[in-house]
């Protein structure tokens, strides 16, 4: 399924939200790629940001600081590019990925600990373990894989019917989230491979997120569904409150504390809702990328600060901060 090829080359944080009635005004804003990135992931905090250019490669920013802490160049030899990649939980680890091939980044020493290659499909989706050895991927012939790194181990999800799109790990790598074409989102035990729960959609699910301690999920499709699940009772909690007749989804993640979820669009917005009745809170565009037709930004990333600042990341190279004062 997956074979190792090398081994080869970050920083920490956390946070809470309280309650604020939201301004919106944009309080910072960060060019971090010169000619748009391929991938931005944040950390939960939105401090740090892991940012893939077609040109220069995977590079590692501070915000806070306003420093690049690293640059690890081209994931592979071919200089394919990155399409997807997430920083763990505890910020310490990160896992970037192209269509064909992973790598699993240890971001305390900046450092790589291996690229490994999928061969029977492709990647759609990556997400990582706080102890950076256990990753889940999506691949778009309709399993979600589990693999330890350390003995080999790898368990197949293969409930799923079609391609999976979105998948979510909880820190401690035991349980996964996954949702795909088949118009469905799974709950499922990592070690077994059972399902916990089963949320129908009425069209494919292209996004999920799992919260911090476990107790609400995330599961938005095509038509505008974007519903959040009690994983206590497996029953639906509420469903954001669009008001566009289109609005899909790139990027969600719920605040600690389960109060708050904010999310990013293929459509430079960036919103924060109240998940106990998906009520809309405050709303945000992403900047653009200056001279570039159609003038849009694809959210990759969404975060929220230990302050209540909102942070996004963009296809534009952009990452951004709003204040919720």
């Amino acid at each position: 399924m997956y074979k190792k090829f090398l081994s080869v080359g970050l920083f920490l944080s956390s946070f809470a939200l309280s309650g604020c009635l939201l301004s919106d005004s944009e309080i910072k804003r960060w060019h971090l790629a010169q000619q748009g990135s391929t991938s931005l992931s944040l950390s939960r905090d939105g401090r740090f940001a892991l940012v893939s250019t077609k040109l220069q490669g995977i590079a590692l920013w501070d915000l806070q600081q306003n420093k690049k802490l690293a640059d690890f160049g081209s994931q592979d030899q071919y200089h394919n590019s990155v399409i997807t990649s997430q920083i763990s939980d505890n910020n310490r680890y990160a896992i970037t990925a192209t269509t064909q091939n992973f790598a699993v980044w240890d971001l305390g020493w900046s450092q790589a600990r291996g690229l490994w290659s999928i061969d029977d499909a492709a990647i759609q989706d990556v997400a990582i373990t706080n102890n950076g050895t256990e990753v889940l991927l999506a691949l778009t012939n309709g399993k979600a894989l589990f693999i330890n790194l350390t003995d080999g181990r790898q368990l197949e999800f293969l409930a799923h019917r079609d391609k999976v799109n979105s998948v979510a790990l909880s820190a401690n790598g035991h349980y996964a989230l996954s949702g795909g074409n088949d118009s469905h989102a799974y709950l499922w035990n990592t070690r077994s491979g059972q399902i916990i729960y089963s949320f129908k959609h009425s069209s494919r699910v292209s996004q999920v997120a799992l919260q911090r301690d476990g107790k609400l999920a995330f599961s938005s499709d095509s038509n505008n569904d974007h519903i959040i699940w009690d994983l206590t009772t497996g029953k639906k909690i509420s469903q954001l409150a669009v008001k566009l007749r289109q609005s899909p989804l790139s990027s969600v993640r719920f605040s600690n504390n389960g109060q708050w979820l904010v999310t990013g669009s293929p459509t430079r917005r960036v919103e924060l809702w109240r998940t106990d009745n998906g009520k809309n809170i405050g709303s945000w565009r992403a900047e653009v990328l200056p001279g570039t037709r159609p003038a849009t930004a694809v959210v990759y990333d969404v975060a929220i600060s230990p302050t209540g600042n909102v942070v996004a990341g963009s296809s534009a190279g952009y990452a951004q901060a709003w204040s919720t004062d």
